[in-house]
């Protein structure tokens, strides 16, 4: 606005000075070029330690996950940025979900120093105090009595698929499927992989599928059902998800978008979860919480609204864990 306003002066008064119109453009031509700024070069010196110093960052976040430099870029490439098996051209990942969530009420970290451990969960006790406060609980033998417990595994949902025809109409109807940091693109992939892959002596793996085929969830909600202690008038999602991997990290530090809260319980294996509460509500706590999942526990967490990761133990061998959401 300032040079606009200079040259403006300039050509009124050398208007004023008699000099013709023609020779003013002449002279703004000139006034053009020598005013013209040099694009400044692209410093990518700066780039790389930017780019290297987040990557610190997120590794001294996550220190439990971290193996080597190659492992660790890669994970934060398909976690945060995009993955290599994403159709869309801008794909959903922590690091955009993270940047267009909705500010948290902080009531549901207020006070919380610990994820409470509950045995016995009642009904009542459930809806005062955790169904829909934020509040996260495990309740320890909530999924005990579930026969999936014995039933499921590697080989049951391989066969189950397999049988009923199934892995192409999965991914035709575009049931979600989670590759984590694996090289699957597809539920069928998973089940086509080796035995030696499948009993992690090749390499370790963690998926997760949401699922959607009816048929599908006739048979396997025999063996499962909605916790007990769940309100009475909760609607539960028509969707269930199930997870599973071998030993080491299930999912990096992120936040989920499915607007309600929901419950997983660990049907094989053994599972650690640490939560912490997103950004806004440090002022109130800034403590991240543990919690321990054993065969039968449920745990109830809000991961719209907390942080979390998982990690899997070695002991317990093939880990598995069926989740869903309620309201």
């Amino acid at each position: 606005m300032k040079l606009d306003t200079k040259l403006s002066k300039e050509i009124e008064e050398s208007l004023n000075q008699g000099v013709t119109l023609e020779d003013c453009a002449a002279l703004f031509k000139i006034k053009e070029k020598k005013l013209k700024f040099k694009e400044q070069p692209f410093n990518t010196k700066k780039l790389f330690w930017l780019s290297s110093l987040i990557v610190v960052l997120l590794a001294l976040n996550n220190p439990e996950v971290y193996q080597s430099p190659k492992d660790f870029l890669e994970r934060v490439r398909d976690d945060y940025f995009y993955s290599s098996t994403d159709k869309c051209l801008v794909g959903m990942s922590a690091l955009s979900m993270d940047m267009t969530r909705p500010v948290s009420n902080c009531n549901i970290c207020r006070g919380i120093t610990e994820v409470p451990i509950v045995q016995n969960m009642t009904r009542e006790y459930f809806l005062k105090h955790h169904a829909y406060t934020g509040a996260p609980v495990l309740v320890k033998g909530g999924a005990s009595n579930w026969t999936a417990l014995n039933m499921f595994s590697y080989k049951y949902f391989k066969l189950l698929y397999s049988k009923l025809d199934a892995l192409k109409e999965n991914d035709e109807l575009g049931c979600q499927f989670f590759p984590y940091k694996t090289n699957f693109a597809t539920l069928e992939d998973v089940f086509k992989m080796s035995k030696k892959r499948a009993a992690f002596k090749k390499d370790q793996w963690y998926i997760g599928w949401s699922n959607c085929l009816p048929r599908i969830q006739t048979i396997l909600r025999r063996h499962y059902q909605r916790p007990a202690f769940l309100p009475v008038d909760s609607e539960s999602s028509s969707l269930d998800w199930i997870f599973m991997g071998g030993s080491g990290r299930g999912a990096m530090m992120h936040i989920d978008a499915v607007n309600r809260p929901s419950w997983q319980a660990m049907i094989k294996g053994k599972k650690t979860w640490t939560i912490q509460p997103p950004p806004e509500c440090l002022l109130h706590s800034s403590k991240r919480l543990q919690v321990t999942m054993e065969p039968g526990d449920i745990l109830v967490v809000d991961t719209n609204k907390w942080y979390h990761s998982t990690y899997i133990h070695p002991e317990g061998g093939l880990a598995i864990t069926i989740g869903s959401e309620y309201d």
